[in-house]
């Protein structure tokens, strides 16, 4: 049975031409890829079994229920969490080689704990707060907390923090919490502490803070072809890795003046051809985008007129004669069509991440 319905390709090439053009653009450093939030909507489970091949690679989900999901697929990466430390997955964590996040004195309390009853201890990092004021450790507590890592003999595999604003065109503060690092990194060579890894850059870092590499980057968005923010200048040749489409279901031949959807905002100025196609805004694609938006259909550009109905949406295709079944291109790049999410965001005041951890409901991922 074919199945009728919002289709999010997923090129898997473009996943790989990114990759190494990342590669060649930080030189010798380790690599994150985050495939947090289901892989930023791409889907985690056959994003990370297309990186599996690279065994260098670490994966960072969020939830320790998203890197036991991994696990179960049977991808044999290194899988790193971002979520604060949950004492009753310590254990699952040590047979699952699952790496945890350690951002409060509790959690390096438990982990404690954990050593003196088991003789082991999963693999964590430190995490400390430079001015996100999110989760990690305060700067004032440094002191205290190397040690005590010191005085147990915790040995934590990695250290790290996350920028606020590295994706912007003032990288003040930026270069604020990126001075608060290396303070920290500096008290910790005073412990005689060492680490495997030693990172800070995001995405928005890579292109703008190459003083914030060390010795592990972590790529998200650009992983999957997207500019982090319209503030950075793209210094590496990227493709979309998604491309999310939809199907037509009906043509209608309409009069001039006939109305289009909830609200009639719309009412045509000449006799058309109006598509009905089977998306909506239950399968991620952004209501808003109603007002100036537009799909592409055999390389050209047709508006969408009247509102995103919550399955289907509605295109003006002029004289243009589609066939029932054809498919419209909302973003990515496929064939001769090609939308930028970026181009979206930007003229509905969202974010790309946003749009892109939206794409769900009845969407079917299709790797090619």
């Amino acid at each position: 049975m074919n199945f009728i319905g919002p289709k999010a390709y997923i090129h898997i090439d473009h996943l790989n031409y990114n990759l190494q053009h990342i590669r060649n653009y930080i030189g010798n450093k380790s690599i994150m890829c985050v495939v947090k939030a289901n892989g930023y909507g791409h889907g985690a489970i056959e994003i990370s079994k297309n990186l599996d091949s690279n065994s260098d690679i670490i994966l960072a989900v969020f939830s320790f229920e998203e890197a036991l999901e991994l696990r179960n697929a049977g991808i044999e990466n290194e899988i790193f969490t971002f979520s604060k430390l949950r004492e009753e997955y310590l254990q699952l964590a040590d047979e699952l080689r699952i790496t945890l996040n350690a951002c409060t004195f509790s959690n390096i309390k438990i982990l404690t704990k954990y050593k003196q009853q088991n003789d082991s201890i999963p693999k964590f990092h430190l995490k400390f707060d430079t001015g996100m004021t999110r989760l990690g450790f305060d700067n004032d507590e440094a002191d205290q907390v190397f040690k005590y890592i010191k005085d147990h003999n915790l040995f934590p595999e990695g250290i790290y923090s996350h920028f606020a604003t590295a994706d912007e065109g003032d990288l003040t503060y930026a270069d604020y919490q990126l001075m608060k690092f290396k303070s920290l990194l500096n008290k910790s060579t005073d412990y005689g502490i060492e680490y495997k890894y030693v990172h800070c850059s995001n995405s928005g870092a890579v292109l703008n803070l190459p003083d914030a590499y060390f010795n592990l980057i972590r790529i998200g968005m650009l992983l999957y072809g997207v500019a982090p923010s319209d503030e950075v200048s793209m210094k590496i040749k990227v493709k979309p890795v998604m491309s999310f489409c939809g199907p037509i279901v009906n043509i209608r031949k309409v009069k001039t003046g006939t109305q289009i959807s909830y609200g009639g905002e719309y009412k045509t100025d000449k006799n058309t051809n109006i598509g009905v196609v089977q998306t909506g805004f239950a399968d991620g694609l952004p209501r808003d985008w109603y007002k100036d938006g537009y799909v592409s259909y055999k390389g050209n550009y047709y508006r969408i007129v009247g509102r995103i109905c919550m399955d289907q949406l509605m295109i003006d295709f002029g004289e243009e004669q589609p066939k029932d079944g054809d498919e419209v291109l909302f973003f990515g790049k496929k064939d001769r069509d090609e939308i930028k999410i970026e181009d979206i965001a930007k003229k509905i005041g969202t974010t790309t991440y946003v749009l892109l951890t939206a794409i769900q409901g009845r969407t079917k991922r299709i790797i090619i």
